[in-house]
């Protein structure tokens, strides 16, 4: 690259520019140098971060920040603490130092997992094998927890009983979970719910009520749960309820629109009566047709004289029984009995009905359409109302588009009425307003896409016949033929310098005759003295014309040269 050439190019392109462009370019490039120093000096004074170095630790506590400053500081290594919980190495070796430093334990706020099992200790004892599973588990706990977008920082203590032999002392696990939120963040009620049952789940025999959340300003979350579900759920209701309705309500306005002539001329609300109770039923419904399942019969017969019986004045004869294997004159006894049992089947069905969660149960529907326009004898437009025949087809199909039913005791009311909006003064006359509003209905729906597209062409155009011609012609360099130069003449009256130069004769004879010196007298010489003492005199009288006539001889002797 030819930079003397550049920079011949940028000086010809300055002279170029008049004093506006000249501060306008001028302004441009101070905004831009201000802009850059700025950012350059926003970042340099936000980062604070040394050449060199590399963070070593952060988002450390007090204690932990000074164990490790004076490590490094024993260690002659030097740091640089840019602002509160960080500290910054030399990038060389961040790595070995962070891995020294872990060696000697710290630091030692920062949550340990179940890393601490990764040593095996001999002679260790259940006790402390059951604190370090405990604080292995809060550890681990705390870090699902800081997972989540919204936290920045959590601790869980969990708290677990003796275990008892008897039953009614046995005390539940509890848990409790301190959380530092991020900046402009806060947890939903979902979220709250889910840490709970994580805590819980972790923890055997324990049960999400014993969780306990706290954040960082003290505040206790998720026991208003109940309150705060009805409060979720009612708003989820009104935003189901709206968006129904709306939907029911462009539904009217698109069917008539065709038909009255455009969505100005429509408006339609919906109202509806939703049921959110969500039921649960069981019936349980017998068939009448019996199916015979088995059948019993039992029959029994007997047959033989009745038993004697004792009887009479009492005494001796009275107590002699009756004597065997005498006649008696007694009729036999028969006995006969049948029973017959059937069991039937009998078909049951079982039903377990769970109603849907949001049930409509009533539909109102107000629909206001604009009318005719008709002509009177002086060219205005008059409003004519709809007719009952037409009002009655508009009510029959908006009853079909929203689902009318008599049995819910839905209602509809069509009326027509005269849009402001809409009046004969405001109604197209001219061919140009029709054709307009015939566009705007055909056209209204992609009207969206039309607009981005309209907006890219004109930027297109705007960069083809703007843009493109304006860097061209500021990139150009004008070089400006320079004019020619115009002798200027100086005259030399010869007439004056013809009588100057006869006086000089005579005064001169006069004067060698008196001096009787020789009269020769050599006119060229005499000549060249009168003009150059003209010369002289012209150049005292006119110096800048001169001085030009000079200058644009020595030109000329330089291109001849």
């Amino acid at each position: 690259m030819n930079f003397e050439e550049l920079f011949k190019q940028i000086i010809a392109f300055t002279k170029n520019l008049n004093k506006r462009q000249k501060i306008v370019i001028i302004s441009a490039i101070v905004a831009l140098v201000a802009i850059i120093s700025f950012l350059v000096v926003f970042n340099t004074t936000s980062s604070k971060t040394k050449t060199g170095y590399a963070i070593l630790f952060d988002n450390l506590s007090s204690k932990d920040a000074a164990l490790i400053v004076q490590y490094l500081d024993k260690k002659q290594i030097p740091y640089v603490i840019p602002e509160d919980g960080v500290i910054e190495v030399p990038k060389d070796v961040v790595q070995k130092i962070r891995l020294d430093v872990a060696a000697q334990g710290l630091p030692k706020s920062s949550k340990v997992g179940f890393e601490l099992f990764d040593k095996n200790s001999f002679g260790i004892t259940d006790f402390e094998q059951k604190v370090k599973y405990l604080r292995a588990l809060e550890g681990e706990l705390g870090r699902t927890i800081e997972s989540l977008d919204a936290v920045e920082s959590a601790t869980v203590n969990i708290a677990i009983p003796k275990d008892s032999v008897f039953v009614e002392k046995q005390t539940p696990p509890t848990a409790s979970v301190v959380i530092k939120l991020k900046p402009n963040m806060v947890l939903t009620p979902k979220q709250i719910q889910g840490i709970k049952y994580l805590v819980a789940a972790a923890v055997p025999k324990m049960k999400p009520e014993n969780v306990k959340i706290i954040d960082q300003y003290g505040n206790l979350l998720g026991e208003n749960d109940e309150l705060t579900q009805n409060n979720e759920l009612l708003k989820a209701e009104i935003i189901y309820k709206k968006r129904m309705e709306k939907a029911l309500e462009d539904k009217i306005v698109s069917i008539l629109a065709p038909v009255i002539g455009g969505k100005n001329k429509v408006v339609a609300k919906v109202n509806l009566d939703i049921d959110f109770s969500q039921v649960k039923s069981k019936s349980t419904i017998y068939s009448p047709d019996n199916v015979v399942r088995s059948e019993q019969t039992l029959e029994e017969s007997r047959t033989g004289y009745k038993p004697k019986e004792v009887g009479g004045v009492p005494g001796a004869v009275s107590n002699v029984g009756p004597v065997q294997g005498t006649k008696s004159n007694e009729v036999k006894d028969k006995y006969t009995k049948s029973q017959t049992t059937t069991n039937y089947e009998i078909s049951t069905t079982v039903k377990d009905v769970k109603e849907p969660l949001a049930k409509i149960k009533r539909i109102t529907a107000a629909v206001v359409v604009d009318g005719h326009y008709k002509e009177d004898k002086d060219g205005k437009k008059e409003f004519v109302p709809l007719t009952k025949l037409e009002l009655t087809n508009i009510e029959n199909l908006v009853k079909n588009t929203i689902g009318y039913d008599p049995k819910r005791g839905d209602s509809v009311s069509v009326s027509s009425f005269q849009f402001t909006g809409n009046s004969a003064n405001n109604e197209p006359t001219s061919a140009v307003g029709k054709v307009m509003q015939s566009v705007q209905m055909y056209l209204g729906p992609i009207s969206g896409i039309l607009k981005y597209l309209f907006l890219a062409i004109v930027l297109f155009v705007f960069y083809k016949k703007v843009i493109t011609p304006f860097t061209q012609k500021m990139l150009e360099v004008k070089i400006e033929e320079e004019p020619e130069y115009v002798k200027p003449d100086i005259e030399i009256n010869e007439e004056e310098v013809e009588s100057t130069y006869d006086k000089i004769k005579e005064l001169k004879e006069k004067v060698e005759q008196q001096l009787g010196i020789s009269s020769d007298v050599n006119e060229e010489e005499l000549k060249y003295e009168v003009l150059l003492d003209r010369i002289v005199k012209m150049a005292e009288e006119k110096t800048e014309e001169v001085a030009k006539v000079l200058e644009n001889l020595i030109k000329e002797e330089t291109h001849e040269v």
